[in-house]
């Protein structure tokens, strides 16, 4: 019997992969539209509901995130759907002790912390089966923002990488075809889940130097680190709501964390991941042909 997922933000990072990957898999794919369709329609008879929708910027956080998130854990519950929400490491705080397991306490104090441990628990508290699939930083093979692409990488071509904290601090990393794979193989066991259930995905672990190191590996040529630019962001910042969020969770760039896999290895122990090399040579070779296009 064919299996039906509804993907909330199927245009966004996230949301996009796990679109492709489902479908691949298998499965109906349903993708909602914000401008047009109605949650309550929208999530009849479906089986997975990836939450994977958020508001455009950190500064409409506190306007928009927890009421979307809060309506989809109550749909959800009510259709009986399992949701998975893609998490990120925000909630764990400089103080939780790493690696960072599914049991790690959740002990951010700061508010973008705060904003995502209330999204969470919206789950937990209305009732919806729940699998947060929680990754580190995003390495993409399309255009989308993030950190990668954006501050990082774009000195590749000239011999260099900028870093945006402690080049020798530990750091996770999420390849997003790896990510939305591991959706699938959760969804597709979530009969064996009850209640809310915390998946960290391990991804990789690397400092900036070894990002350098594995670049120069896909490139052949010798890729060096130097520091970010923060005094040009600070320039910039009265001007541009967002980057108020982005000094808020600088510290995790220079705070040693890796991911702890063992949950995930033990719930789909066929899980597979791509090469580090791979993913940076995917990610890389789309970065250029999009500079020449």
């Amino acid at each position: 019997m064919t299996q039906t997922v509804l993907i909330l933000g199927a245009s966004g990072r996230f949301g996009r992969h796990a679109a492709e990957a489902f479908a691949q898999s298998g499965w109906q794919v349903r993708r909602f539209d914000r401008a047009h369709d109605d949650l309550e329609t929208a999530i009849a008879g479906v089986d997975v509901v990836v939450s994977a929708w958020n508001p455009p910027g950190y500064h409409l956080w506190a306007e928009d995130l927890l009421a979307q998130h809060t309506a989809v854990a109550k749909a959800a519950a009510r259709e009986g759907a399992t949701v998975i929400l893609p998490g990120n490491v925000y909630v764990y705080g400089p103080d939780a002790p790493s690696p960072w397991r599914a049991d790690t306490p959740h002990m951010a104090t700061n508010p973008l912390g705060l904003f995502r441990k209330r999204v969470e628990a919206a789950y937990r508290d209305n009732g919806a089966t729940t699998i947060v699939l929680r990754c580190g930083d995003f390495i993409d093979t399309q255009k989308t923002g993030n950190w990668f692409e954006t501050y990082i990488s774009p000195g590749v071509p000239k011999g260099f990488i900028r870093y945006p904290g402690d080049p020798d601090a530990p750091h996770a990393w999420a390849f997003l075809p790896d990510a939305a794979r591991a959706a699938v193989a959760l969804a597709e066991i979530r009969g064996t889940l009850t209640g809310f259930n915390d998946v960290p995905f391990q991804g990789y672990t690397l400092s900036g130097r070894d990002l350098a190191r594995a670049i120069t590996r896909v490139t052949g040529r010798e890729i060096g680190v130097k520091p970010l630019h923060w005094g040009m962001m600070r320039l910039v910042k009265p001007f541009m709501p967002m980057l108020a969020g982005v000094f808020e969770m600088r510290y995790l760039w220079s705070l040693p964390q890796r991911l702890d896999g063992v949950r995930l290895a033990g719930l789909a122990p066929d899980f597979v991941p791509t090469p580090v090399e791979e993913a940076l040579r995917q990610s890389l070779t789309h970065q250029q042909q999009t500079k020449a296009a």
